[in-house]
């Protein structure tokens, strides 16, 4: 089917809106915003996704959803299909209100990329409208995922958070911001709603995502995130995703 030709009288009949390309791993949209709500989707390769609050890591068969008016950069690692949806403000009920990684079923799989072909959803055509709600369902069916690092909101901590992922820790990780270590772990539980080793740990599992992606092989993945054997590096993989590591990229 071809695209119906639209001009500035239609927009505002639109429910959801489109964008799509194709990219090279390591393309990078500097930090932006839309007034519309955002659903990005990569049906290939990994997005990362950074805002003053964290980052959240978007593998194959997962989303990310960006509330409308926040500001975010992208970063893709592997050859890269992206398809996005922008969301009309209030256009449906119970959507997502902050920053998430979202689950992409075969059905709302299809439902994007069936979107993107069409160009829009136009509320004056029954068979949109359909769509339309199938996608608000399945945005509201699908819980986030735990592909996110919450960043902590004091000058501190967030400073320590940055020398965290360059492979400092303990006590001298908080004597080169300024506070004891006890204070360190309760800010950052506090602020993040992880300790300092919970986070760690959780950087290097999304740097490891965005690694195998890339194409690296899992044991020098492995050897990147600080687990000493392959086997070490996907039993905790498991336990942080809920999968292994090929599940993902199969």
């Amino acid at each position: 089917m071809s695209a119906i030709r639209q001009t500035a009288a239609d927009e505002p009949f639109y429910l959801v809106r489109v964008s799509k390309a194709d990219l090279p791993s390591g393309f990078e949209l500097e930090r932006h915003a839309h007034d519309w709500p955002q659903l990005i989707y990569a049906s290939a390769g990994v997005m990362t996704v950074w805002t003053e609050a964290g980052s959240w890591v978007a593998p194959p068969s997962w989303a990310i959803w960006a509330p409308g008016g926040m500001a975010h950069a992208i970063r893709f690692t592997g050859a890269s299909a992206m398809r996005s949806l922008y969301v009309r403000p209030n256009a449906g009920e119970g959507l997502p209100t902050e920053c998430s990684v979202i689950a992409v079923s075969p059905l709302l799989r299809e439902l994007i990329l069936r979107t993107v072909e069409l160009g829009r959803l136009d509320e004056r055509h029954r068979a949109d409208v359909a769509m339309a709600q199938l996608i608000f369902e399945e945005l509201r069916r699908h819980p986030a995922a735990p592909f996110d690092l919450p960043m902590p909101t004091s000058p501190a901590a967030r400073r320590a958070a940055e020398l965290l992922e360059t492979g400092e820790a303990g006590a001298t990780l908080a004597r080169r911001v300024g506070l004891s270590l006890r204070t360190l772990e309760r800010r950052f539980q506090t602020e993040t709603g992880l300790s300092l080793g919970q986070w760690r740990r959780q950087a290097r599992l999304l740097a490891a995502l965005r690694g195998l992606a890339g194409g690296l092989p899992v044991k020098a993945v492995a050897e990147d995130a600080g687990y000493r054997t392959p086997s070490a590096f996907v039993a905790a993989f498991r336990s942080a995703f809920g999968s292994t590591p090929g599940r993902y990229f199969s």
